[in-house]
C-alpha cells in the first residue's frame, strides 16, 4: 500500500506534502491524518525546511473525510471515537500554526477537510476547474475540528452561509469569499507558485516564524488543548448521533436523508 502522504525536500528547502489517495479523492481517514501530523512535525522542526507545499494527488486537491471511515467511526466507542475526532482537530492545528510559509495549490475537489487545509496555509492558489463545499451538514455531521479556521480566513458571514447550506462553490466565488489568493490557470499553477515562493525565500525564517506566531497569538487565533477538546468532543458526538448516522447511510445508499423535505 502506497504512503498516504508523501514528503519532499528539494534543494532549496522547498517541502511538498503530497496527499496519496488519489483513487478516493485524497479523502482523509485516521491514516491518512497520522501521517499528515508526523510529516508536519518532522518538517517543523528542521532547519533545512524553509517553506510547504501541499498538493493533492490525481485528479483532486482532498474531497473531505472518507464516508467509509466516518461511518466506520461512528460505531467507536466513546474514547475511539473521540480520539478520531481529535486527529483532525489536531492535523488542522499544526498546520495553522506552522512557523514556515505555508502553500496549497488546489484543483479538482475541495470538499470538507480540504477546504479545511485550505484556511490553514498562508497562501492558496486555485486552477479556475477547482470546486468546493463545506459538505459536512450534507451527511448529518459538523465541521468543527475545522471551524475556528473556516471563520478566520473567510469570516464569520461566508463560513455561516456556505457551512450551513452545503452548497458548492467555484474557484471564482472561493476567490470572492477569502477562501483562496489567487486564481491561476492550470498550465501556469506551478510557475506562479514558484514566483510566490521566490519572493518568499528574501524574507527571513526567523522573522517569518515571529511574524506568523505573533498574528495568531495576538489575535487570539491559536488553539488552546480546551479548546481543541471541545471541537473534538462536539465533532464525535454529532458523528454518533441519530442523524450523523442516517445521513452517513443515505450517502451510502445513494438516496434522500430522512431529514429532506
Amino acid at each position: 500500500m502506497s504512503d498516504p502522504v508523501l514528503l519532499s525536500v528539494d534543494s532549496r528547502g522547498i517541502a511538498t506534502a503530497t496527499l496519496n489517495k488519489p483513487a478516493k479523492g485524497n479523502a482523509y481517514d485516521e491514516d491518512l491524518l497520522g501521517a499528515l501530523i508526523a510529516g508536519l512535525d518532522r518538517l517543523r522542526d528542521d532547519p533545512a525546511v524553509r517553506a510547504l507545499v501541499i498538493r493533492g494527488a490525481g485528479k483532486h486537491f482532498q474531497a473531505g473525510a472518507d464516508l467509509d471511515w466516518l461511518a466506520k467511526a461512528a460505531t467507536y466507542g466513546p474514547e475511539q471515537a473521540y480520539a478520531a475526532s481529535m486527529a483532525t482537530t489536531t492535523a488542522m492545528q499544526k498546520l495553522n500554526e506552522f512557523p514556515k510559509p505555508t502553500f496549497a495549490l488546489v484543483h479538482g475537489a475541495c470538499f470538507g477537510g480540504g477546504c479545511g487545509v485550505v484556511c490553514c496555509v498562508d497562501v492558496a492558489i486555485a486552477t479556475p476547474e477547482a470546486i468546493f463545499g463545506l459538505t459536512e451538514v450534507r451527511v448529518g455531521v459538523a465541521p468543527t475540528p475545522i471551524s475556528t479556521h473556516m471563520v478566520h480566513a473567510m469570516g464569520l458571514r461566508h463560513t455561516r452561509r456556505y457551512a450551513l447550506t452545503g452548497e458548492r462553490f467555484g474557484a471564482e466565488e472561493a476567490l470572492r469569499i477569502g477562501l483562496v489568493h489567487e486564481v491561476v490557470a492550470a498550465d501556469a499553477v506551478d510557475a506562479r507558485l514558484a514566483e510566490i515562493i521566490d519572493q518568499t525565500m528574501l524574507s527571513s525564517p526567523t522573522a517569518i516564524a515571529m511574524t506568523k506566531d505573533s498574528f495568531l497569538g495576538a489575535t487570539g487565533l491559536k488553539l488552546s488543548a480546551r479548546e481543541m477538546s471541545l471541537l473534538a468532543h462536539e465533532s464525535w458526538m454529532q458523528r454518533a448521533s441519530a442523524e450523523g448516522r442516517e445521513g452517513l447511510a443515505a450517502f451510502r445508499e445513494k438516496r434522500r436523508p430522512a431529514w429532506y423535505r
